[in-house]
């Protein structure tokens, strides 16, 4: 079903990494030092990474700024997509879209569920472009980021990945903004 290309040439993407938490440091943020792993791995280049508290002003804000910033292509969020008081990333980030992919959040399900069974109704992954920028809403655990990399995101950032991928779109993601060009 998927194949690589290999006539193609790899086209690496700038990525901004974002922990949603009130307890995680960067010392102990295994969900963004699995994604940043994982990144390197695929050769796409980290641009930016931080974490903020579960606050809706603080995550829309950050990421905001990402998606204006010419370097980065794609922002990955971590944490904050349960359903207890302080999971807010979605509230967040979905008023930011400009267009919903709820595709991902439907094949994230359908992979987490081989997995967790049930369990992946607890999580709120979601998905979406802003400022022609691909955003992921991912839960905060590292199994949840393996399972979306693994399964959806290395596949789909990669311009050899057929029979389409997000790569060989991004210059026209802002065509409903202005005609031809990028960011």
């Amino acid at each position: 079903m998927n194949r690589i290309d290999e006539t193609r040439s790899f086209i690496p993407v700038g990525i901004a990494v974002l922990t949603v938490s009130d307890t995680r440091t960067l010392a102990d943020d295994k969900s963004g030092d699995t994604l940043v792993a994982r990144i390197a791995d695929a050769g796409h280049v980290l641009k930016a990474r931080a974490i903020v508290s579960d606050d809706k002003q603080k995550i829309a804000g950050q990421v905001r700024e990402w998606t204006l910033d010419p370097d980065i292509d794609v922002v990955i969020t971590t944490g904050g997509t349960g359903f207890t008081g302080r999971d807010v990333t979605p509230e967040a980030l979905e008023p930011l879209f400009e267009k919903r992919m709820d595709g991902f959040s439907e094949v994230f399900h359908r992979i987490s569920y081989d997995k967790i069974g049930t369990s992946t109704i607890q999580s709120r992954a979601t998905g979406g472009v802003a400022n022609a920028t691909f955003i992921f809403v991912l839960p905060g655990s590292p199994g949840a980021c393996k399972d979306a990399w693994d399964g959806i995101l290395k596949a789909q950032l990669d311009y050899r990945h057929m029979p389409c991928n997000f790569i060989e779109i991004m210059p026209r993601l802002d065509e409903h903004l202005k005609r031809g060009g990028g960011k």
